[in-house]
């Protein structure tokens, strides 16, 4: 496959926010994504070699905090968990409760306060910005709610953004197809996102995750832009990129409707975790909202009757 001469120019002019890239002139970003592009650019793109074989991520102990003014914020506290080769986890919330800096901190885009995140053997903490840059372009897959396609780009080349960021592969051709394939949009990739629905967007945006073959895909509110009908088939592809192909997912959602889909769901709230269960232990959507409803109505009475005690 030889390159695309606009697409170079328009990735020229490109900046990185949320590990996502966007058009300079569209886009006002946190000054901690400046330097990304050009790491982009210049990190190797061959993964450590002697990585050793384990569980794609393991949080430990991990907290944290932000700054507002004087005051120091609590976002998450004493956060454990692991997730296994294969498994799908969504972790549920409501807005605030840290469910989303959880998996930004999965994703090497936040640093934690306490604690550490080691995803596929490699504690994130002890990577320089440059190689942290590289290995979340090889190891992670990310997938937002807003999909974030650059307009400019048909569906190919937003697919291979990844790939050119690393010094694009002349034999990716078939690679491309053979994954829109599989995604269902391979007679979709001449269009550029304002020529795509909701639901097309959101598939190229999977497969851009997807063209380094991560270890895992995390996947950030993926339905949350998109009506019910198009948001369970996003959830249906999702289930079976783990089934048929043992995908390591880690989805964020508030919506018992597509954490159904997963095998184990985790519950945050305010920033701490107060549960887990096996999504397969309920027939549907809504006997797993109830349960989870009475898992936030028993974490708050027990906090009602810890503070009573406290006085």
């Amino acid at each position: 496959m030889t390159r695309n001469p606009a697409s170079v120019a328009v990735f020229s002019s490109l900046v990185y926010v949320n590990g996502y890239p966007c058009k300079t002139h569209e886009v006002a970003f946190d000054l901690q994504y400046q330097n990304s592009m050009n790491n982009m650019l210049t990190a190797p793109t061959s993964a450590p070699a002697d990585a050793p074989p384990c569980s794609p991520v393991r949080i430990q102990d991990v907290g944290k905090t932000f700054r507002q003014g004087e005051q120091q914020v609590s976002a998450l506290q004493d956060i454990d968990l692991a997730v296994q080769t294969g498994e799908f986890v969504a972790i549920m919330g409501a807005s605030g409760s840290g469910k989303s800096t959880l998996l930004h901190l999965m994703a090497g885009l936040t640093q934690p306060s306490s604690g550490s995140v080691v995803i596929d053997g490699t504690d994130l903490s002890s990577l320089s910005d440059r190689a942290l840059t590289s290995f979340r372009r090889e190891r992670i897959g990310l997938v937002f709610q807003a999909f974030n396609l650059v307009p400019a780009l048909n569906a190919t080349d937003n697919i291979l953004l990844p790939l050119m960021a690393g010094g694009l592969r002349e034999d990716c051709a078939d690679l491309v197809t053979d994954l829109a394939t599989r995604l269902g949009i391979a007679h979709r990739l001449d269009h550029r996102p304002d020529s795509l629905s909701g639901g097309e967007q959101q598939r190229v945006a999977i497969a851009r995750a997807l063209i380094t073959a991560p270890s895992m895909l995390l996947a950030d509110e993926p339905t949350g832009s998109l009506d019910s009908v198009t948001g369970q088939a996003i959830c249906k592809l999702l289930r079976e990129l783990c089934d048929q192909q043992a995908r390591t997912i880690v989805m964020v959602t508030h919506e018992p409707s597509v954490a159904i889909w997963a095998d184990r769901i985790v519950v945050l709230k305010d920033g701490q975790l107060v549960h887990e269960f096996s999504a397969s232990d309920y027939p549907d959507a809504h006997s797993l909202a109830a349960h989870y409803q009475s898992i936030l109505n028993e974490s708050t009475h027990d906090e009602s009757i810890t503070d009573c005690q406290s006085v």
